[in-house]
Formats: structure tokens, sequence, C-alpha cells
């Protein structure tokens, strides 16, 4: 990993937030909200539409991280 985490600024819904990831978390989270065909806004959107009581943060976290291990495991199947 390279360090600290980077904030960057998110529009959800018509508001602007912001959001510290670390840079590998930026990279792969751009990264599935391109396979999916979607800007990085509007999956922002989903997961905080989902998150419950978790920060916006750990729960892009948790996304990116359940995202590749799903994708993990249909390549080993």
């Amino acid at each position: 990993m390279t360090g600290r985490p980077r904030k960057h600024s998110l529009t959800l819904r018509g508001h602007r937030t912001s959001v510290s990831l670390e840079p590998e978390f930026w990279a792969a989270f751009r990264a599935l909200a391109a396979r999916q065909g979607r800007g990085i806004n509007d999956l922002a959107a989903e997961i905080d539409e989902a998150r419950g009581d978790q920060g916006l943060a750990s729960a892009i976290r948790v996304h990116v991280l359940t995202a590749l291990q799903r994708d993990a495991a249909r390549r080993e199947s």
C-alpha cells in the first residue's frame, strides 16, 4: 500500500460529500464502477443507501473487497 487515505469529493443524489480512501481502494472502486458501466458517484450512492450505520468509506471498502472476492471465486470455479 502506498500510505495514507486520500480525500475525494463525491456527489450523492445532489449532495456533495468527501470520502477518504487509500489510493488502492480508489483505483479498485473506479475499476469496479467502470466494469459495471457506471460512474463512481452512482455506485457510491447505491452503497450509501444500503450501508446502514456503517461509515461510507468503510462501506465502500467492504463493497470493493466483496466484489473482488466474488470475482476471484468465479475464476476458481
